[in-house]
This record gives C-alpha cells, sequence and structure tokens, in this order.
C-alpha cells in the first residue's frame, strides 16, 4: 500500500473513489435519490479545485490504483472555536476498509497540521457510519450531534462532530 500527497491528475480517482464509497456506505443513510445523481465528472471537478490548497492524500494498491483518499486542512467555519483544523474527508473503498489505510492517510494530515503548529480538529460523521468507531479508535471525543441537510421527511439523518484537543496524541 503506498500513501502519498495527492497532485491534480489525482482528482478522478480521487472522485471515483468519493463516489463508489458513498454509495456503498451510504445506502441506507442518506435517500437513493441523492445517490444516484452524485457525479464522477462533478466531483472530479471539485476535487480539481480542493487538491491545491487542502492537504490531500492517496492510498494506491499494487496496481497503482487510488483505492482510498483523505483531505484536511484549517477549519472553513466559526464553530466549534476550540478547534483549528478539519478532517474533511476520508473515504476509503468498501474491499479495502478495515485494513488500517484509514491510519496511514490520516496520518500525513495529522504531520501537516502539526507542521503549520495547529494542533486540534474536528471530523463531521454521519452518526449511522459504522466508521464512528474508527474516530473514537484514535481518541476523538464526541463534541456535538447535529441535524443533517440529508434528512428527509420520512427519515432524520445526524451527524456527529468528534475532536481532539490536541492532535499530538494521536500517533
Amino acid at each position: 500500500m503506498k500513501i502519498r500527497k495527492a497532485t491534480a491528475i489525482d482528482a478522478k480517482g480521487i472522485a471515483k473513489v468519493q463516489v463508489d464509497t458513498w454509495r456503498s456506505t451510504y445506502n441506507n443513510i442518506v435517500s437513493d435519490e441523492y445517490l444516484a445523481q452524485l457525479s464522477y465528472d462533478a466531483r472530479e471537478e471539485m476535487w480539481q479545485k480542493i487538491i491545491p490548497i487542502n492537504s490531500v492524500y492517496v492510498a494506491e494498491n499494487d496496481q497503482g490504483e487510488i483505492i482510498g483518499f483523505s483531505c484536511g486542512g484549517k477549519k472553513n467555519s466559526e464553530e466549534y472555536p476550540k478547534y483549528k483544523s478539519e478532517l474533511f474527508a476520508i473515504y476509503i473503498l468498501q474491499d479495502y476498509q478495515k485494513k488500517g489505510i484509514g491510519k496511514l492517510l490520516v496520518k500525513p494530515i495529522v504531520e501537516d497540521l502539526i507542521d503549520e503548529e495547529i494542533y486540534s480538529m474536528i471530523v463531521y460523521v454521519f452518526e449511522d457510519n459504522p466508521a464512528t468507531k474508527f474516530y473514537e479508535s484514535l481518541g476523538g471525543k464526541k463534541i456535538d450531534r447535529l441535524h443533517t441537510e440529508f434528512s428527509t421527511e420520512e427519515k432524520k439523518v445526524y451527524e456527529l462532530v468528534y475532536g481532539w484537543d490536541d492532535i499530538r496524541q494521536i500517533f
């Protein structure tokens, strides 16, 4: 498994991982209509803009295919002012989950933040996402529970906010 900093040409592979992971992981959390409208092209365009301004890392399998990625950086919002950064995204294709790749993808994000002298971080996670245990295993503490935009009349969807007061304690 190879972990490396993403470049603009990785946007297509990152987009594929993101869309495929949303469809496999969130199929019982968000609506089928939302998942169906996810577009590889739109996500690729989005990642073309994100890669140059954030810490983005990819995981490649032995064939050089992107099978996971992470993205983090300074927070974009004023919420939770105690926390200065955010793990914006971490996605791993279903066949590669629960193999330690998540920790390998979080580590360089944390290292980049520490290099910038940023020591606190949050992440937003769907409450029904089995990955909540992953964040807890890294020492994340639940600091909030939010009703999300993905809720429908039929189903309420919540996000948990996990926080780390000192990311230097993660690894």
